[in-house]
């Protein structure tokens, strides 16, 4: 009976004190233009140097701090394609639609997307445990995507 209490009690235990996460795989991969090939390379390094880093708990940790990162760089890529996209409105606004407002409906349209698209990838795990980190390491992929192609276009 204690064993058993104990494996249940043991993904609770994994704290974020005990994962060991470093961005710069990814970070390093991503600043020498290595696009969706960095994706999940801090992640899966955290995963290997933490203890119980393959645990339920501890994917789901190390993902997210990795999405985390995604995330930032996403937001950070969004708000420079918004400038350039003021920008070129203020240039063409006699002759070419709104850019700004484009991107703000491409932006909102995208987010249901990468959502449903996740929830679906939960569903292929049933009702197992794998579906929490499945769905945030879907939620790392389809937000770096999104980041990377944004970050794309505003190069152009």
């Amino acid at each position: 009976m204690r064993l058993a209490a104990c494996l249940v009690l043991l993904p609770s235990l994994l704290s974020a004190q005990q994962i060991e996460f470093d961005i710069s795989p990814t970070a390093d991969c991503a600043a020498g233009d290595g696009g969706m090939a960095c994706v999940g390379l801090a992640a899966n390094s955290c995963m290997e140097s933490s203890p119980g880093g393959y645990s339920t708990n501890g994917m789901s940790i190390c993902t997210e701090l990795e999405l985390d990162w995604w995330d930032e760089r996403l937001n950070r890529n969004y708000q420079l394609m918004r400038e350039r996209a003021r920008a070129f409105d203020a240039d063409t606004a006699d002759y070419a639609p709104p850019q700004e407002e484009a991107l703000k409906e491409m932006q909102r349209a995208w987010i249901p997307f990468r959502d449903a698209k996740c929830e679906f990838v939960a569903t292929e795990w049933g009702a197992g445990t794998g579906a929490g980190p499945a769905t945030i390491w879907c939620l790392m992929d389809e937000t770096a995507r999104q980041a990377l192609y944004l970050e794309e276009r505003s190069r152009n």
